[in-house]
């Protein structure tokens, strides 16, 4: 008798695992050009026979924490002073801008060419500060760092000689991590980051495709911003929309993962959200905006299939979504077959999770011989805390979506690499809260259950499955939660929420 409600769910089962292994075959598309051009390292044409201007600029709100060692680490730039422009583009709140604005007449006394800018509006936020800059920079190269970021002496050298090539419009170096080993949550962000900062950029850059901006630790040609049409601050992230609107000119990207520079890891799950939120958003914005100029415009059609798996790949936290109003029914629902296993279940496995292990798994591969080894027992809990991170990212995802605007709530930097440190300092910045903590408590316990009725029924092979979904809402829900408990002795100045 043929049985209308199987049907149904089975057939929304495959829809949307399909469309899951879709992302996770592109993950192996990523791989396939990272091992195919890992030998093909970037080297400038030639060097400049006398070094050009760079402007520095340095957009900071509220970094109390971090803005010394970001100007010290700056002002050591081993570059010619009378080629080398700082510009501290501070929309700061709190005391952060008397300090600031007296660290950077310190530097100017020594001699160093230093401009401090305070903002009072934040009109466009990073975006408009970065803009409102460019009317008094000097250099023709454009140099952008965040605040928790501490490039070494040679940063600029490394990276310069590149712009010899009059095509190349940005060069990007890699993130490195400052406090990886703080906790795990840091260790598995690590992960988590390294996986596009060491795989798909590269891949991307040595095979001719579109890369994007991160935001910082980068250099831009002027000439390349101006012709993208300049910072926009129509979405939250403002990185990789002047990036796809350069590349579309013309432009040529390069992406060097060797040349890193560390930075902080938010250190607390709070900070995590409100960062992946706001990436999240941002990027379907930006694919709101620019895919249909991508396929609108001459670029080879690779470009354009490359380019629409880039933008929309956080379409995937929906699926995620869909797969929580599925695991009921998978599990006690649709029952189990060797025709579900072999047809449905085996390459779902492969393409969404195997996928998932081997890519992150490569990404640290590549850093060290046994790099993957040593991130092996991690694995489970990478996996846990992208399902758990599945309710404030798909939040993310439909706000975008609904044109919603929402609270722009920048990640707390609190300039910590230990737990020493952490321990005597008081937080004075603390992120955003949402209703996504509540549905990743009520979310946990409804996994526990289903642990429970798997069990209660002998379905010994559902459990490992549904421990991840445990573990990753628990994981998620917990650490917000300790966090607030935390933060509940201290009254400390806030940031005033301003809306996007």
């Amino acid at each position: 008798m043929f049985v209308w409600d199987n049907f149904f769910w089975f057939t929304s089962y495959i829809l949307v695992f399909t469309a899951l292994s879709a992302f996770g075959a592109h993950r192996i598309k990523v791989l396939y050009h990272f091992w195919k051009h890992r030998e093909d390292v970037p080297v400038p044409p030639h060097e400049f026979a006398e070094l050009p201007v760079v402007t520095v600029q340095l957009p900071i709100f509220n970094e109390l924490h971090v803005v010394e060692n970001l100007l010290r680490t700056v002002s050591a730039l081993d570059y010619p002073r009378d080629r080398l422009q700082i510009q501290v583009l501070d929309d700061s709140t709190d005391e952060t801008a008397p300090h600031a604005e007296k660290l950077s007449a310190d530097l100017k006394a020594q001699g160093y060419d230093i401009e401090y800018r305070h903002r009072t509006n934040r009109h466009g936020f990073k975006a408009g500060a970065l803009d409102e800059g460019m009317a008094s920079a000097k250099g023709e190269y454009i140099c952008i760092f965040d605040a928790d970021f501490q490039p070494a002496p040679d940063y600029l050298k490394q990276v310069i000689h590149h712009f010899t090539n009059e095509k190349v419009g940005m060069v990007q170096a890699r993130w490195g991590h400052l406090n990886k080993n703080f906790s795990l949550l840091t260790k598995l962000q690590a992960l988590f980051l390294d996986g596009h900062l060491v795989l798909e950029q590269t891949a991307r850059s040595r095979h001719g495709e579109f890369l994007n901006f991160n935001g910082t630790a980068g250099i831009w040609r002027r000439k390349a911003i101006e012709d993208g049409g300049g910072w926009q601050h129509d979405t939250l992230t403002e990185d990789l929309d002047l990036s796809y609107r350069a590349q579309l000119k013309g432009w040529k990207f390069i992406y060097l993962k060797d040349v890193v520079v560390p930075a902080e890891l938010p250190p607390d799950m709070d900070g995590f959200k409100s960062q992946q939120h706001r990436w999240t958003k941002g990027s379907i914005q930006v694919c709101k905006k620019i895919l249909g100029d991508v396929w609108r415009s001459d670029i080879p059609l690779r470009l354009k299939i490359e380019a629409t798996s880039h933008l929309t790949s956080n379409f995937a936290y929906l699926l995620t979504l869909c797969t929580l109003v599925l695991m009921y029914p998978a599990n006690f629902v649709m029952g189990s077959s060797w025709h579900k296993a072999v047809f449905v279940d085996v390459p779902v496995f492969f393409f969404a999770s195997l996928s998932v292990v081997i890519f992150y798994m490569t990404a640290q591969g590549a850093q060290g011989r046994w790099g993957w080894l040593k991130a092996l027992p991690y694995v489970p809990m990478l996996l846990a805390l992208g399902i758990g991170m599945s309710i404030n990212n798909g939040k993310a995802v439909l706000e975008a979506l609904l044109n919603q605007s929402s609270e722009f709530v920048r990640t707390p930097k609190y300039g910590i690499e230990n737990k020493a440190q952490a321990s005597r300092q008081r937080p004075l910045y603390k992120a955003g809260k949402s209703i996504a903590l509540w549905i990743e408590v009520l979310l946990t316990g409804y996994f526990g259950w289903m642990i429970a009725l798997a069990a209660q029924r002998g379905q010994w092979g559902s459990i490992p499955f549904l421990l991840l979904f445990l573990f990753g809402f628990g994981y998620v829900a917990a650490g917000s939660l300790m966090k607030r408990f935390s933060m509940a002795a201290f009254q400390a100045p806030q940031p005033v929420p301003v809306k996007v």
